[in-house]
């Protein structure tokens, strides 16, 4: 008996059965401290080694790393078990799109070198199973948030970033963790981590607007930390799908319907 249609067949029912795709946001590793930051860097990878069976595709969207910043030979330390396990999958033909947040804008090429990941900078807009998604980190979408916005367009400049490789990376990264604890606090004592109703929402309001230039069925988001459903047209919905600080939550596509679940470490 010839072995090669049974072969061929295994194949293609393995390649059916990898069809899900999995989105995750927000790990914020190096935040707190390393003690904690390292328990949350094994729940994930017990997660992902949990998904790749039936992934199609991993999509990590911003914020993995608190801080992130590329110097010409130097990178921030740690994190090797995630970067590690990032290549596998990669290697066995899972794709990782992996998309720049507010606290890892300074991400360059160094993923897509050493990972062979590709490195969003930008929304991206996708189709899976016929469904049209609208994908990005959310920061500095919609309205309002313009000191952010000043930020963002400051810290994306060439001068800018020529400058800060200037400071020594020990400085540097610790002024820039520094910064980022502070920022944390300050939106924790302020409320803005809260759901602010979806009127208040800056990206619900972006996705209504977006949907009055073209239809999308799905737009999917991280930022915000909140776990998030809201219908925002007929047949359009916003999800925000939370973050690995406390929600442990993602979202998951399996060609028919979008889901966001939390996470439970066996």
């Amino acid at each position: 008996m010839d072995p090669k249609p049974y072969i061929f067949f295994l194949l293609i029912n393995k390649l059916e059965q990898r069809k899900k795709i999995y989105f995750a946001s927000d790990f914020h590793l190096g935040a707190p401290n390393h003690e904690q930051s390292l328990i949350r860097e094994k729940i994930i990878l017990k997660w992902l080694n949990q998904v790749k069976h039936d992934a199609q595709e991993i999509i990590l969207l911003g914020d993995i790393f608190d801080f992130w910043f590329e110097y010409k030979h130097v990178v921030p330390k740690g994190f090797v078990r995630l970067l590690s396990a990032i290549a596998q999958l990669q290697e066995k033909g899972i794709n990782i799109s992996v998309f720049t947040g507010n606290h890892d804008i300074w991400m360059f090429d160094y993923l897509e070198k050493e990972l062979g990941v590709k490195v969003y900078r930008k929304p991206e807009v996708r189709t899976y199973h016929n469904k049209r998604f609208y994908i990005a980190h959310g920061d500095g979408l919609g309205p309002g948030d313009y000191s952010f916005k000043i930020i963002k367009r400051l810290f994306t400049s060439k001068t800018c970033q020529r400058l800060f490789r200037l400071v020594h990376p020990d400085l540097g990264i610790s002024l820039a963790l520094s910064w980022s604890k502070h920022s944390r606090k300050q939106n924790i004592k302020s409320g803005i981590v809260e759901f602010q109703g979806e009127e208040n929402e800056y990206l619900v309001q972006f996705a209504k607007s977006k949907i009055q230039e073209e239809h999308f069925d799905y737009f999917v988001f991280g930022h915000r930390h909140l776990k998030l459903e809201i219908p925002i047209g007929e047949n359009s919905t916003y999800y925000n799908i939370g973050d690995w600080l406390s929600n442990f939550s993602y979202g998951v596509f399996d060609g028919e319907n979008f889901q966001v679940k939390n996470y439970e470490a066996q």
